[in-house]
């Protein structure tokens, strides 16, 4: 469906600014100012995010441990915690259905607002920065200071472009009528959609940077991208975007993925690493009412050679017991003597009623099988219930969180955001008195999430 084009800035994009470092300087005051990296724990390990201070060292999202540690080895290296993220990205959520009932979130720290329809003073950019300023201001309010970045213009592309130029914690309006002008000294990786082929793609015809292809004829950039991506990159980059904001996405697949920091050849092992994967899978499609009928998993190699396997059943289920025979069977099509270094299990179309299916065989038997109890995200080194980062608990010493973790050691510091600059001490990783806990409770939480 085409929409008209909007004459005013009336949609806006919220970003907030390195969103896992910063939950974690919030909640550890002794890394408050300086280098976080979330991700990149183990030697085979990939950053998530980097703090503001990091990325003057070079360290970005997606890059490898190994290069993210040669740049910044000074840099706290931190397992993650899903739970704290999510607890702030509720909140912020929540805060942003008040200002519109129509917002699209595309992750837990990135959203789309549409303001048309709010009192939203839409008709005058200092009235409208003002507004987006009184949005973040309580958003680092509810959320014990976490900043975001605010675009807003006449479409989602432009809104999007306005918030990064914003980065980080600050405010840009694009005015319609401006959209061309602002967006030709920019990359074509700018736009929507342009990924690493297309950018290839285009590099060889000259074309770098919107202005590039602006300039470019149609005809030369649906000979070289295609006839349907063609008309819609040149469009694009004049800054025309007709994508309306929709308050309900629907997910196209659901996935968990672990990398592991050595190559795993255990068949058993992996195959328990499929069915703690699959229950984690299933507990969300749960909650999201839904029933998949694809199984898929994929597998790289030390080799970095990447595999995929996927079945398609004859019904849709959310039964993990299901879902996880299904990924070993998969997996079974592998040969794992080569080393796996990542394995992952997703599920995808979906349907809203369970579906029966006829004529399911009996799994055989596996013998030798092992009782593996795999904890926590892929971040986390296996054999062991800490990690970097982790929220802990001890018995005489209160709350603190793990400083670091290994040859059967737990090193934690006993600081809480309320409380800074604790002691820090080592424990057995088996001491009685030591246990993972969630992260604390927050004033503004709503009770269930907002989307």
């Amino acid at each position: 469906m085409s929409f008209p084009a909007r004459t005013r800035a009336s949609i806006l994009h919220l970003d907030l600014d390195a969103f896992f470092a910063a939950v974690e300087q919030r909640d550890k005051p002794s890394l408050r100012g300086k280098a976080v990296v979330v991700g990149g724990v183990g030697r085979r390990g990939v950053v998530s995010t980097a703090s503001y201070e990091a990325r003057v060292f070079g360290v970005r999202s997606a890059m490898p441990a190994t290069e993210a540690r040669r740049l910044a080895p000074h840099a706290a290296f931190l397992g993650g915690r899903f739970e704290a993220y999510r607890q702030s990205s509720r909140i912020v959520m929540a805060l942003l259905h008040e200002f519109s009932d129509r917002v699209e979130a595309l992750s837990l720290d990135e959203a789309f607002v549409d303001l048309a329809g709010t009192d939203a003073p839409v008709a005058d950019p200092g009235e409208l920065h003002h507004y987006a300023e009184r949005l973040r201001a309580e958003l680092s309010r509810r959320t014990l200071g976490l900043t975001a970045s605010v675009g807003i213009g006449s479409s989602k592309l432009m809104a999007k472009i306005g918030s990064e130029l914003a980065k980080p914690n600050g405010v840009r309006i694009i005015e319609p009528g401006t959209e061309a002008e602002v967006l030709a000294p920019l990359s074509i990786r700018a736009i929507p959609g342009v990924g690493p082929v297309t950018h290839e793609k285009l590099a060889r015809l000259g074309l770098r940077t919107v202005a590039d292809v602006q300039q470019a004829s149609l005809s030369e950039l649906v000979r070289e991208v295609g006839q349907s991506w063609g008309p819609e990159l040149h469009a694009l980059a004049w800054g025309r975007d007709r994508r309306e904001v929709s308050s309900h996405r629907e997910a196209k697949s659901i996935s968990q993925e672990n990398t592991f920091e050595e190559d795993v050849t255990d068949r058993g092992w992996l195959e328990s690493r499929l069915d703690a994967d699959a229950a984690q899978v299933c507990a969300r499609l749960q909650r999201h009412g839904l029933f998949a009928r694809t199984i898929q998993i994929k597998v790289r190699l030390g080799d970095f050679t990447t595999w995929t396997r996927s079945r398609t059943l004859a019904g849709a289920t959310d039964d993990p017991e299901r879902v996880g025979r299904v990924g070993r069977e998969l997996l079974g099509q592998v040969e794992v003597s080569r080393g796996i270094r990542l394995l992952g299990l997703g599920v995808s179309g979906f349907a809203e009623a369970a579906q029966e299916e006829l004529f399911i065989e009996d799994e055989p038997e596996r013998a030798g099988e092992q009782d593996v109890s795999v904890q926590g995200p892929s971040l986390r080194r296996r054999g062991t219930g800490y990690w970097p980062g982790a929220d802990v608990e001890h018995e005489a010493f209160g709350r603190g969180w793990v400083w670091g973790a290994g040859l059967g050691r737990v090193t934690v510091r006993f600081e809480t955001r309320d409380a800074p600059g604790g002691p820090v001490r080592s424990f057995s990783e088996d001491d009685p008195d030591l246990r993972l806990v969630g992260p604390l409770p927050m004033e503004w939480e709503p009770a269930e999430p907002a989307l």
